[in-house]
C-alpha cells in the first residue's frame, strides 16, 4: 500500500486535528473545524481568521451574543448555534468543579470562571456566586448591569437574591470595562456595605472580585472583605 506522503501543512484542519492533535492548529483553524464551510471565495480557515479580527480576539468572539454572530457574513443559524454551544460548554466545564467542591478551596478556578463570564464585556456587569453551607455553588446570577463605568448595586437586592437561593454565603464579582482590575474606593465601600447587610440575614460575603481585561483582583486576598 503506498504511503501517504502529504505534509501536515497540506492537510485540511480536520485531518490535521485527528493526525496531530488539536494543539497543533491555529485558532482560525480550530474555528474552521466548527464552521466546516466558508463563504464564496474564502475557505473556513480564512473566515475564522476574519471573525477573530472582527470581534477583537478569540475571547470576545466566543462570548458574542447570537445577534452579533448572525450579523457576520456567512454565519447562519447552524454555525451560530455551534459557537453558542461551545460558549456554554466552556462555562459549564469551569463551573462544574465549583458545584462539586468547596469554592474557597479552588480560588483560581473561581477567578477563571468569573473572568470567562465578565472580562470581555464592554459595560459593567455584577454577578454573584451563591454558595451553600458546604461552600458549593448553588447558582450564579446577575445582580446588576450598567454603563461603561458604573453599575448600580443595591445591598437589599443582593440580600433578596441570597435569600431566594437559600445561600449561606456568596462571592460577588464585577468587571471594569476599562480593563483595569484595581478596586476603586467605591468598590471597597460597597463591599463593606454588602458584608454588613448580608450579616443581618446570616449570609457571609466571602469575597469581592474585580475583573479586568487580563487579571482578577480579590479583595479578600487584600484583607478588604
Amino acid at each position: 500500500m503506498p504511503q501517504d506522503t502529504r505534509s501536515p501543512c497540506s492537510e485540511r484542519p480536520r485531518e490535521r486535528l485527528l493526525r496531530h492533535g488539536a494543539q497543533t492548529l491555529t485558532s482560525a483553524e480550530l474555528l474552521a473545524v466548527l464552521l466546516r464551510t466558508g463563504t464564496r471565495g474564502r475557505d473556513a480557515t480564512d473566515m475564522g481568521r476574519r471573525m477573530i479580527e472582527h470581534f477583537g480576539g478569540l475571547r470576545r468572539l466566543l462570548s458574542a451574543e447570537s445577534s452579533a454572530l448572525m450579523a457576520f457574513p456567512g454565519m447562519g443559524p447552524a454555525k451560530t448555534c455551534e459557537l453558542l454551544a461551545v460558549q456554554e460548554l466552556s462555562r459549564r466545564a469551569i463551573e462544574e468543579p465549583l458545584r462539586n467542591g468547596r469554592a474557597l478551596s479552588q480560588p483560581g478556578r473561581v477567578k477563571q470562571f468569573c473572568a470567562l463570564r465578565l472580562a470581555h464585556l464592554r459595560v459593567e456587569h455584577c454577578i454573584a456566586l451563591f454558595l451553600d453551607s458546604q461552600l458549593q455553588l448553588i447558582e450564579c446570577g446577575e445582580i446588576a448591569r450598567g454603563t461603561l463605568s458604573h453599575a448600580s448595586i443595591y445591598p437589599r437586592e443582593v440580600v433578596k437574591a441570597a435569600l431566594g437561593h437559600h445561600a449561606a454565603a456568596l462571592i460577588l464579582a464585577h468587571n471594569h470595562p476599562s480593563g483595569l482590575a484595581e478596586p476603586s474606593p467605591a468598590d471597597i465601600a460597597l463591599t463593606h456595605q454588602l458584608k454588613q447587610a448580608l450579616a443581618l440575614v446570616d449570609v457571609r460575603l466571602l469575597d469581592h472580585l474585580i475583573v479586568g481585561a487580563t487579571e482578577v483582583t480579590s479583595l479578600a486576598e487584600r484583607g478588604q472583605v
